[in-house]
């Protein structure tokens, strides 16, 4: 059959491909991609979705921004692969010397992976160089990735069932997960969860601590944002014992919760901060950024990719970070402001939505049974996954991509291209509105 003469694919097509050659893999918005371009996806069956996911929080830029997607162009006309860690590389010592200018306070030296899981690994690994010590703490519900080293960061059974992590030096401490926060009694926010983390050092470790590592918002957990003062507090424990503050920024950084990066909204310079999903927006890159003191205790060949650092990727990247610093996050910071007013109407609006949460264009609605039996310290109401799931089919059918995810699988999750317009934020806020008015009935 020629070319001229095959039929079109169709989302069947795809699905079918997908069920039959690849390993089983979670699909839960299940909408086949063609192309993409700004806030929309379009299907094979030629439907137009609004993006408020942007891939798990990844093309924060826009789906194909043209500066990005025109740098990587010009790149592959020049070479694509050399690896950076063999050969020095005009594109990534540019795209180095731009994180030492964007990063927090000191953070200068950086190293190149290709995602999240491996800039988080990375930074442990130089934290245990650096300090000599090999311990780690990291939050329940916490989440740091798939692989197995970073799976015993991660702070989720879930994620664990029957693969059991490689780690064996790390202790979890309370979230600071105010909804549903057994430490204060339900009256004002005392930060008693960071205090936790003191006494998991105290009593689950062996004074041999590297690294305390965290999120400023905890993504997977449910879009978790800690109180004012928690990240200090958390800091301070990690340096009263000598050990490294890892600020986990891949999917707070790159403008999502409306600064550049997760931790200027709390005032608090990491020692390491690894970052992925938005740094390229959509090309596979990951990196952890540290003080030079920190970065220096690497020595050569202590730490190798052969893909980290691509060239076309870190093209990508630097054209990303331009147009992100060059208006994309200012919106993200306006229209995350505009949303987050929205939803705290929501909020107010039916019982089904616990609380709306998050920082500029991280936002998250935990849903919950109003009728149904109240948490531990009589703080929130029992969640509601499957009412989340019905509210999320109605909006893929409604043509709105929108995430799903959370502890316990309750939560609406708000985190699209940051290149978004209020009018489209509102055709998503009253869709959703309209489902859990369709879901209720």
């Amino acid at each position: 059959m020629s070319e001229q003469t095959r039929p079109p694919l169709s989302n069947q097509d795809v699905e079918s491909s997908y069920d039959e050659y690849m390993m089983p893999i979670w699909k839960s918005l299940d909408v086949p991609i063609k192309r993409a371009e700004g806030c929309y996806v379009e299907d094979y069956d030629g439907n137009e979705y609004l993006d408020v996911f942007s891939g798990i929080s990844v093309t924060n830029a826009g789906h194909g921004h043209e500066e990005m997607v025109d740098a990587a162009h010009e790149q592959l006309d020049e070479y694509i692969h050399g690896c950076s860690y063999l050969h020095p590389s005009k594109p990534v010592s540019d795209l180095a010397e731009k994180l030492a200018e964007v990063t927090p306070g000191d953070l200068k030296k950086s190293f190149f992976c290709n995602s999240g899981t491996e800039a988080v690994e990375g930074a442990v690994k130089l934290a245990r160089k650096y300090t000599g010590s090999k311990e780690i703490v990291a939050l329940e519900m916490g989440f740091h990735g798939r692989t197995l080293g970073s799976l015993a960061l991660t702070g989720n059974k879930s994620y664990k069932s029957e693969m059991a992590p490689t780690l064996n030096d790390v202790a979890h401490a309370a979230p600071p997960y105010a909804y549903r926060c057994q430490m204060c009694d339900g009256g004002p926010c005392s930060t008693a969860c960071a205090d936790d983390i003191e006494r998991v050092i105290d009593t689950h470790t062996a004074d041999d601590l590297a690294a305390v590592v965290v999120e400023p918002v905890m993504g997977e957990a449910g879009l978790v944002t800690p109180p004012e003062g928690w990240l200090s507090k958390v800091q301070s424990a990690a340096h009263e014992r000598d050990a490294l503050l890892i600020v986990d920024e891949v999917q707070t950084g790159y403008g999502r919760t409306g600064e550049m990066w997760g931790v200027d909204h709390y005032g608090v310079v990491p020692d390491i901060m690894p970052q992925a999903k938005g740094i390229a927006n959509g090309l596979p890159l990951g990196a952890f950024t540290a003080r030079e003191e920190v970065a220096d205790a690497f020595e050569s060949g202590d730490h190798l990719s052969t893909f980290g650092g691509n060239p076309v990727a870190c093209a990508a990247a630097g054209a990303t970070i331009d147009a992100l610093q060059g208006g994309i996050v200012d919106n993200a910071r306006e229209q995350g402001e505009w949303l987050g007013e929205e939803l705290n109407a929501l909020e107010s609006e039916y019982d089904v939505v616990g609380e709306a949460r998050g920082l500029g264009l991280m936002r998250g609605l935990e849903l919950v049974h109003p009728d149904g039996d109240t948490g531990p310290m009589d703080v929130a109401s029992e969640p509601a996954p499957k009412l989340a799931k019905k509210v999320n089919d109605h909006l893929r059918e409604e043509q709105i991509i929108m995430g799903l995810g959370g502890f316990h699988k309750n939560v609406m999750r708000f985190q699209p291209p940051l290149t978004i317009s209020q009018a489209q934020l509102e055709e998503s806020v009253e869709a959703l509105r309209d489902a859990f008015d369709a879901v209720s009935a």
